[in-house]
């Protein structure tokens, strides 16, 4: 199975239209456009019935300690972890493409509406779920897309990996408000392939390619 993009290019950087935020010369960081990022693929292997579509940020620091925090960097030898940044279930067997900005467009504060979406999909909560908690104006229960917003501090440069997953059963084993780690355990024994594409971003001026 192979997996493309008109939206990303396999290893670059990542337009900042798809993203949460933008760096700005006042404050590091402003919101963005926050557009999803169309996606295609082709070779699909016999007696698939359904789609998974995961985006993960495997570059996450694993302490919040030094995070966006001024006169201090979060260091790139910090361990890491994932950060689920869109979790889309049930896509139709015989769907080829999602469209660009067509299961998300700009940010919304308290996060997006589901777990039903486009297609007859289903979509699970992203991690800005977590990170929005404390925060008044914005906490909430974050379905679908939302795009890149690392530490604007982070010396290591991000990684954002879609991955397709081809699976055997039409409709993935998991019920009303869920995660990627979840999905990622439900589809386990289901997967008949899978094909990834990965992108980079950086809120760090001082981080190049």
């Amino acid at each position: 199975m192979k997996l493309t993009s008109k939206s990303l290019t396999d290893g670059a950087r990542i337009a900042g239209e798809f993203a949460f935020c933008i760096p700005a010369p006042e404050g590091h960081v402003q919101l963005s456009k926050n557009l999803n990022p169309q996606l295609s693929w082709s070779d699909v292997p016999a007696g698939t019935r359904s789609f998974a579509l995961i985006c993960h940020d495997p570059d996450v620091p694993s302490s919040g300690e030094d995070v966006n925090q001024e006169g201090r960097s979060v260091p790139a030898s910090l361990p890491r972890v994932d950060f689920f940044h869109w979790v889309l279930v049930d896509l139709p067997a015989d769907l080829r493409e999602i469209a660009q900005a067509s299961f998300c467009s700009g940010v919304t504060p308290g996060g997006k509406a589901g777990p039903e979406a486009a297609l007859g999909t289903r979509q699970g909560v992203n991690n800005y779920t977590e990170w929005f908690e404390g925060d008044e104006s914005m906490r909430g229960d974050y379905y679908g897309y939302d795009g890149p917003c690392p530490p604007w501090n982070d010396e290591l440069m991000h990684r954002y990996v879609f991955t397709l997953f081809a699976l055997d059963v039409e409709r993935c084993p998991v019920e009303g408000r869920f995660t990627g780690p979840e999905v990622r355990a439900a589809i386990s024994g289901h997967v008949l392939a899978q094909a990834s594409l990965t992108g980079t971003y950086t809120l760090n001026p001082a981080v190049r390619d």
